[in-house]
Order: structure tokens, then C-alpha cells, then sequence
């Protein structure tokens, strides 16, 4: 499994602890950006995280930004994404089993490190259970249409 991340500088920090996570576990990931607290634009950074998710460059994805609202706002408007936004662990890990859910969103000013941490292991870690959800995600996805 590969992970795209992506933040603007209000979700850097915490972006950057998330990598750490990630090589600690072992799991592969493609950073997009931003590299720094310089002040940029969230809908860049969305974009291009969820765009490497839809090529297939990467299996799912995790972006950041202050509160995590518009970042996941951004992701959801490339056709396929399904980014939920989450600041704990429950919702983490029934936005992939429910909602397929192929990338997550946090806020940097939201969400601390460690909270940070267990979610993406609640969502890296969950599996879609399909059934009755299956009908529910094609009918979101529908909406694309």
C-alpha cells in the first residue's frame, strides 16, 4: 500500500508527523506537499494529493490543513474521491468500512499528534464490508454523474 499526503501550512505539522508514523510502520507514501509553513493554498494541495490517489500512483490518501474542512472540500472534487473528514478514531474506521472512504482528512489545529496517529491506523487498518454499503458508496458516487 502506498499513501499520498498532502497539507497547506496549517496542516505541515501535523502532516509531517503522520509521515513519521508511516515510516515507523513501514508503509510506503508519496509526500505532495507543502514542505514548510509558508502560507499556501489548500484547494492546490487537495487536488494534487487526490489526483495521485485517482491515477493509481497511490492506494488511498490523507491530507491537512488547519481545520481539515477545506482541504477535504478540495479532495472531494476530483471524480472518485471519496475524502472524509475525521478527528478521532471511530469515524476513522467507519468512513473506510461503510463509506469506502479512499482518502481522510484532519485538521492540524484540530486534531493532535497522537489522535492524529490512531486514526490513521483505525483507517489504514479497516476493511469495506460491501453489502448493503456497497449500494449506498455506488449511489454517492452516482451523484458524479
Amino acid at each position: 500500500m502506498k499513501v499520498a499526503l498532502g497539507s497547506d501550512h496549517g496542516g505541515f505539522e501535523l502532516k509531517e508527523a503522520i509521515k513519521k508514523h508511516l515510516n515507523r510502520k513501514g508503509i510506503e507514501f508519496a509526500d505532495y506537499g507543502t514542505f514548510n509553513n509558508d502560507s499556501v493554498d489548500y484547494p492546490d494541495y487537495g487536488r494534487i494529493t487526490a489526483e495521485a490517489v485517482m491515477s493509481g500512483e497511490c492506494d488511498r490518501g490523507i491530507v491537512c490543513c488547519g481545520t481539515g474542512i477545506g482541504i477535504s472540500l478540495a479532495a472531494n472534487k476530483v471524480k472518485g474521491i471519496r475524502c472524509a473528514l475525521v478527528s478521532e478514531e471511530y469515524s476513522a474506521r467507519m468512513a473506510k468500512s461503510h463509506n469506502n472512504a479512499n482518502m481522510i482528512a484532519m485538521g492540524g489545529r484540530v486534531v493532535g499528534d497522537g489522535i492524529a496517529t490512531g486514526i490513521v491506523d483505525a483507517w489504514l487498518e479497516a476493511e469495506f464490508e460491501g453489502g448493503r454499503h456497497e449500494r449506498r458508496v455506488e449511489k454517492i458516487m452516482e451523484i458524479e454523474e
